[in-house]
């Protein structure tokens, strides 16, 4: 067989989309960034006719490059809840205001085979507004962000992905600096708010996008 790889990844994108309908997400499968990027831009975000947008921290999203085009669209208010100028009184206050759009953008840690999203925050605004607020959420997945179950997603994110981000954002936390999770009491802490959401309510109130590239943490 050609492209044994690229095969598998095509049949394991499907059979998780076809998982996620099951959980009443909305789902899609695309190639890469840039096709996410047209889906979102052309298709799902004009349907919504959303008037405010907001985002949680994500690099598979600003990898797509979705916000700046979406920021550029007459008539929407982008609210940005990370800007390096503010406060972080005043940061706090945009990730309140962001729970109330009507369109909001983020990632996942992890995406377990039976369709879950499972999400660890620090400040909790991210796992918020998967759960309540935001009309329409999106969440762009790379495939190196599913696993067998929630254990292996929990061990995923406490093993890598939150030292790895802490290493990212420079905390000040052990983990930066040793790369395993000492389940500290660091002011700094990144690991405080666990989500999983297991299904969508309403239904196809979340869409997740399925990408077929490793990206993100």
């Amino acid at each position: 067989m050609d492209n044994p790889s690229e095969n598998f990844w095509k049949l394991r994108l499907e059979q998780m989309k076809a998982q996620l309908n099951s959980n009443n997400f909305e789902a899609f499968v695309v190639k890469d960034k840039a096709e996410a990027a047209q889906l979102i831009i052309h298709e799902i975000f004009p349907a919504c006719k959303a008037k405010s947008v907001s985002y949680g921290g994500s690099m598979t999203l600003k990898a797509t490059g979705v916000l700046e085009a979406i920021a550029a669209v007459d008539g929407v208010e982008m609210i940005i809840p990370d800007d390096p100028k503010l406060s972080m009184e005043e940061k706090l206050e945009r990730r309140r205001q962001g729970l109330l759009v009507d369109f909001y953008l983020t990632g996942t840690n992890a995406l377990t085979e039976d369709g879950h999203l499972v999400n660890l925050d620090m400040i909790g605004n991210r796992v918020a507004a998967l759960t309540f607020g935001p009309k329409k959420v999106v969440v762009l997945i790379g495939r190196n962000k599913i696993v067998p179950d929630l254990e292996s997603a929990m061990y995923r994110i406490k093993d890598y992905a939150a030292p790895t981000n802490a290493m990212r954002l420079d905390c000040k936390t052990p983990c930066a600096k040793t790369s395993e999770c000492a389940d500290c009491k660091s002011p700094g802490r990144i690991c405080n708010s666990w989500a999983i959401t297991e299904k969508s309510f309403p239904k196809n109130r979340i869409t997740v996008i399925l990408i077929d590239e490793e990206l993100g943490l």
